[in-house]
């Protein structure tokens, strides 16, 4: 089968969530022997493993400033190829990754409602390159937030398309009086999309609360090279791991004191904390507060600093216990999915699909404070009984639920389902 990914571009600077599923997902359809072309959006991939094989489409800078200084009328040529270039790109990369939406009302409602000159300009670029080159049999789009190129398949091409759900309240719920339109273009154009999937029953329950448009959601869980991620190696001393973004939003400034504590109290001993994920320039502020915090005991703290999406399985291996205390209703967390397939329990808060996708493989806490998880992690931690059976469960979960090759195979059944 010949899938195109339609996927926005993160800048590839830290851990972003939906840019890491859609990339096990177009991999894991390579892998079975799928014909996967990567299509970009906003940013370029630049990680060699998404095989980003088209030209990049609706490029950030030229949209912030269409919109910001012409009024959303068309940007003159010469200033679009400068603002186009790798130098200009590789500047909006670094700085990306606001986790607010504020200040970029008009362009989310444009790629949502699709009906304003500058977007029917960027899609109509799609439109042509699709119609240029072999037709694919299905599209995969990364978010209902770029919806709006949906209504132009279903118009120009009649492509079968799929669109994938996962945390858009994150973003929309924030725009204020924005919020609602939002959300109604987003219903307003789900006649366009074939089927639509997301990565937990939890975030399935949530989408179908907010609308009665949408008659069925279709759950894919996060799929993984089990293989990849296997290890039997533990550090001889104990170490708790974060790996996401290193932002407020998902909660590091919450483990950073529930370490402190847990180093003060010293009912673990030798114990170490381990930092990854990636960072955006945004989120310098953030993290100079988490440095101070951490200064007694920096000894004791490995940052790793850089991010690559190839690092991602040697992350895990050098951690004993893994803990994301996002400050936000998730709707998965893959960091839970990659630490099972490496056989390392988890600690979260008992929140979001949290208790769907941890179940017994590690240890829920109420409150998500640094008190709470700091009771939890020792929990864990200084009792080896419960830490093997919940590594155990782990491995157990990965190989059943969030392998590569159960996934793909969902992925092909609902495929199938709507290019009959």
């Amino acid at each position: 089968m010949k899938i195109l990914f339609i996927v926005p571009g993160s800048g590839d600077s830290f851990y972003c969530g939906n840019c890491f599923r859609d990339n096990l997902q177009a991999n894991a359809l390579r892998k079975a022997g799928h014909d996967v072309t990567v299509m970009p959006l906003y940013l370029p991939l630049k990680d060699a493993s998404f095989k980003g094989n088209t030209p990049l489409f609706f490029p950030a800078v030229t949209l912030y400033v269409a919109r910001k200084y012409f009024k959303n009328r068309t940007v003159p040529r010469w200033m679009e190829r400068l603002l186009n270039s790798d130098k200009s790109l590789d500047m909006a990369s670094s700085m990306s990754g606001a986790t607010s939406s504020e200040g970029l009302e008009d362009m989310t409602l444009s790629m949502i409602k699709g009906d304003d000159p500058i977007f029917m300009q960027h899609v109509g670029m799609i439109i042509n390159w699709i119609k240029n080159h072999e037709r694919p049999d299905i599209i995969h789009l990364s978010s209902s937030l770029i919806i709006g190129i949906a209504k132009i398949i279903r118009q120009e091409i009649n492509i079968p398309t799929v669109c994938s759900l996962q945390d858009e309240e994150i973003w929309l719920d924030p725009l204020g009086s924005y919020a609602n339109e939002a959300w109604q273009g987003i219903w307003d154009s789900v006649g366009c999309i074939d089927a639509f999937i997301t990565s937990s029953d939890y975030y399935r329950q949530s989408v179908l609360k907010r609308t009665d448009r949408i008659k069925h959601i279709e759950v894919v869980y996060p799929g993984l090279n089990i293989a990849k991620y296997a290890s039997g190696d533990y550090p001889a001393d104990p170490v708790i791991g974060f790996f996401y973004r290193m932002n407020s939003l998902d909660g590091l400034h919450i483990l950073a004191e529930a370490f402190v504590m847990m180093k003060k109290a010293n009912l673990v001993p030798r114990l170490r904390l381990r930092i990854g994920g990636g960072y955006s320039g945004a989120d310098k502020r953030f993290l100079k507060k988490v440095r101070a915090t951490l200064a007694p005991y920096d000894d004791f703290v490995d940052w790793h600093e850089g991010y690559s999406l190839s690092e991602h399985a040697e992350f895990y291996h050098r951690t004993t216990v893994v803990s994301v205390p996002v400050t936000f209703d998730e709707a998965i967390g893959l960091y839970v999915c990659e630490a099972y397939a490496s056989g390392r329990p988890v600690v979260e808060p008992a929140t979001g699909s949290f208790p769907e996708i941890v179940a017994d493989g590690g240890v829920l806490y109420d409150k998500n404070t640094p008190e709470s998880l700091a009771k939890a992690l020792i929990k864990i931690l200084s009792n080896e009984i419960l830490w093997t059976s919940c590594r155990d469960n782990a491995l157990r979960h990965a190989r059943e639920k969030y392998s590569d090759t159960v996934m793909t195979q969902q992925l092909e059944r609902i495929y199938n389902g709507v290019t009959k």
